[in-house]
C-alpha cells in the first residue's frame, strides 16, 4: 500500500501538468480572441491588416461572418498614427476634406479639448458592381497611451435603387447617428494588431 506521502507527491506533479497544458491551452487561444469584435449586439473578425506606407503604422480591418475586405455591408476600423500627435488637429482637416468632397455629407463633428478626443460623422455616395449605396461613416481620434494617435472607424454601407429608399435611409441615419455616434465615442479603442492579413472568402 502506497504512503499518504507518495500519493500527494503524486497527486502534485499531476495537478501542476494539468494546470500548465491547460494555460498553454488559454494562451494559444487568446489571438483568436483578440482577433474578434463585439459591437452592436455583433461578432466582427480582423480579416485585413497591413502596414500602412504613408503613416508607417498599422491598420486593421474587422468584417462579419460573411464578409471581407472586396464584399462587405459593415466593418469596423482601427488604425494607428505613430508620428500624428494632434488628433484635434487631425479632425479639423478631416472635415475639411469631407466639406470640399463633392460626394460627401458632414452629418457631425464633436471635439473635446480637455481630453483631446474627436469624433466625425458623415456621409458618402458610392457605387459598387453597378449598385449604388450610401457609406455612413464615424471616426474616433485620440491619442495614443504612448506616443502617436489611434483612430476607431465604424462603417455601414445602404444600397439603393431609387428615391424613395434614399429617404428612408436619409431618415434611419438622421435617428441614428447620435445613437451610434455616442456608441464610438465610449468605446475603448482595442490594442493595434501588428502583423500582416489578407482574409478573401
Amino acid at each position: 500500500m502506497y504512503n499518504s506521502f507518495y500519493i500527494k507527491k503524486c497527486l502534485n506533479f499531476y495537478m501542476k501538468r494539468i494546470i500548465f497544458m491547460l494555460l498553454t491551452v488559454l494562451a494559444m487561444q487568446i489571438p483568436v480572441f483578440a482577433e474578434d469584435i463585439h459591437f452592436d449586439n455583433e461578432v466582427y473578425t480582423l480579416k485585413y491588416s497591413a502596414l500602412a506606407p504613408k503613416t508607417n503604422g498599422y491598420g486593421n480591418e474587422y468584417f462579419k461572418k460573411s464578409e471581407n475586405v472586396s464584399n462587405w455591408t459593415k466593418m469596423i476600423g482601427i488604425y494607428y498614427y505613430p508620428e500624428e500627435n494632434n488628433p484635434l488637429k487631425f479632425a479639423d482637416d478631416f472635415d475639411k476634406t469631407i466639406e470640399s468632397t463633392e460626394n460627401s455629407v458632414l452629418l457631425k463633428l464633436i471635439e473635446n479639448k480637455k481630453s483631446d478626443k474627436a469624433a466625425i460623422s458623415f456621409l458618402v455616395n458610392g457605387s459598387e458592381n453597378a449598385k449604388k449605396y450610401f457609406e455612413y461613416d464615424i471616426y474616433k481620434f485620440e491619442k495614443h497611451p504612448d506616443k502617436g494617435m489611434m483612430v476607431l472607424k465604424y462603417a455601414v454601407k445602404y444600397f439603393f435603387t431609387n428615391d424613395e429608399e434614399i429617404k428612408k435611409i436619409a431618415e434611419r441615419v438622421k435617428k441614428e447617428n447620435d445613437k451610434y455616434l455616442e456608441m464610438i465615442i465610449t468605446s475603448p479603442i482595442p490594442p493595434i494588431v501588428e502583423k500582416d492579413i489578407a482574409v478573401h472568402e
